[in-house]
């Protein structure tokens, strides 16, 4: 099931994507409430061509916090070490973990604004866990029944701050540093998700991977989170970069696919 935000006339609603089987299109299917609420929702008969000029996705979910896993997958690791952005090859034992606000997420399509005091933006494209239903102190064998379901994100990142800076505040947190989308997929192999990313339309091949390589697994991820924060419904879990990243300058087009959600698609503008 694909649960997706969406405006028509610029007002924000709800929907679920479906394929009609007739002519192939993505249609969304407006729905009564916002389905994180725990209350029932329900079709109210409105239906939009996904392609409508009045349509416009949205981010599907606005997260009271975004959680990201750094270094968690020994290709990264590695890379990051080759390319002098870190001292060590090996990945830390533990979970290594950082945040982004709420403030840096936009949806499909909106604009990767790189700030002005950065030389050196870079694109990190990842599978994002949107939580369901509120977490704390969960095992790692329950975690899965708290999860909503998947979605594309670019951990957009200063790579040079990330240099200079002794905290990861303001590389990994900045307005529009957030790109979720385009919709919520509640069906997803999460052991096997494929990841690829597309620079102005070509594949970056050393880019690509799949969450079957994760050092610390998304149950993992989610059993440590909520051992000391609560997740509540909607928050974000950025599981990981898989290998190479690289760099975005004014009016590159990055387009973060996971295989059996669909593509993030953004243009970076300069600020």
């Amino acid at each position: 099931m694909r649960i997706a935000r969406f405006s028509y006339k610029d007002t924000p609603r709800y929907a679920f994507v479906q394929t009609d089987k007739q002519d192939g299109k993505d249609y969304l299917v407006e729905l009564s409430g916002y389905p994180l609420t725990g209350q029932q929702v329900e079709p109210t008969g409105q239906r939009y061509p996904l392609d409508d000029e009045d349509v416009r996705l949205l981010a599907p979910v606005i997260p009271s916090k975004i959680y990201g896993a750094a270094k968690n997958y020994r290709a990264h690791a590695a890379y990051m070490a080759e390319h002098g952005q870190s001292s060590n090859p090996e990945p830390p034992e533990n979970l290594m973990l950082f945040m982004k606000p709420s403030t840096s997420v936009i949806g499909p399509d909106d604009p990767i604004v790189k700030p002005s005091y950065s030389k050196d933006m870079n694109y990190e494209p990842e599978v994002a866990v949107v939580m369901g239903r509120m977490a704390r102190k969960v095992s790692v064998n329950e975690a899965m029944d708290y999860v909503l379901g998947y979605t594309c994100v670019n951990d957009v990142t200063l790579r040079d701050l990330q240099k200079n800076d002794p905290m990861w505040t303001r590389c990994k947190g900045f307005d529009t540093a957030c790109p979720l989308g385009p919709w919520i997929e509640t069906d997803l192999d999460y052991r096997d998700a494929k990841i690829s990313f597309k620079l102005n339309g070509e594949e970056v091949p050393e880019a690509s991977g799949t969450t079957a390589n994760l050092i610390h697994s998304i149950p993992e991820q989610i059993a440590f989170i909520s051992s000391f924060a609560t997740l509540l419904p909607g928050d974000v879990i950025m599981t990981g970069t898989p290998h190479a990243t690289g760099s975005l300058k004014n009016r590159d087009e990055a387009t973060v696919q996971v295989e059996g959600i669909g593509y993030l698609r953004n243009v970076v503008i300069d600020e």
